[in-house]
């Protein structure tokens, strides 16, 4: 439910509000869901809609972009713009600018390789960079570095329980059997892109059960607990950067 300076929006308004077709299903499951969603404006309302379908659209572009799969021991990054770092971080060199270098991650996919909690900060920040433009983000993520969840914190993620996922939250499935010998698979951050429908780097776009039937293939010998979705959902605070 959407609730705009108090007042709830009705199902007969939504057609009124001005979004793309990208957009209009993430407005349409906001108003759905039986959570109240409070904004002070219609503006802030449609921004986050917006970084949201923006989010969804930069986990598609990932999956595209030819970016491969790896732990921070063995991550991969264009030298030429980064820095890859002893711990397997990426740091963004003084005279290459943080649009130029989030989006050559999409445009030579295939000289990256990084596990999942990473991909899940490059989806941020491509849809960050595609709701605000390039002077805006450039201004904002000087000094960039991508490694795990040590974020720019003016992207400012707040992670909060709940049980109604929206387009646009990343979500946890936790995989507490996973094999020591590979600890990369003890879990798998994914970008919500529908209802059931998850982003996961490594494994691609599909339905929990499928996500959870790969983290159990990666289970240790005789191991008797299953990967589970858990309440739990992170993404930036769209208010702030609005």
């Amino acid at each position: 439910m959407i609730r705009i300076n108090g007042q709830f929006i009705q199902d007969s308004q939504l057609n009124g509000i001005q979004v793309t077709a990208k957009q209009r299903p993430v407005l349409n499951n906001i108003a759905s869901n039986q959570t109240v969603y409070d904004f002070y404006t219609l503006d802030e309302l449609v921004f986050e809609v917006t970084v949201r379908a923006n989010t969804t659209q930069a986990s598609y572009d990932l999956l595209q972009s030819g970016v491969g799969f790896a732990d921070f021991e063995h991550s991969t990054c264009n030298q030429a713009l980064w820095t890859l770092t002893r711990e397997g971080g990426f740091l963004l060199k003084p005279s290459v600018s943080p649009q130029r270098g989030i989006d050559d991650i999409f445009k030579n996919g295939s000289m990256y390789s990084f596990e999942c909690a990473v991909a899940i900060i490059i989806i941020f920040y491509k849809a960050t960079l595609d709701s605000i433009g390039a002077a805006s983000f450039n201004q904002l993520f000087r000094g960039l570095y991508l490694f795990s969840w040590r974020y720019d914190e003016d992207l400012h993620l707040i992670s909060h329980s709940g049980s109604e996922f929206l387009p646009g939250d990343c979500v946890y499935f936790n995989n507490p059997d996973f094999n020591p010998l590979t600890p990369e698979w003890r879990g798998e951050n994914t970008i919500v892109m529908d209802y059931d429908l998850y982003f996961g780097h490594g494994i691609g776009i599909a339905p929990g059960a499928e996500i959870i039937k790969s983290l159990n293939e990666q289970r240790r010998p005789r191991a008797v607990l299953s990967a589970y979705l858990e309440n739990r959902i992170t993404h930036p605070e769209y208010r702030y950067l609005r």
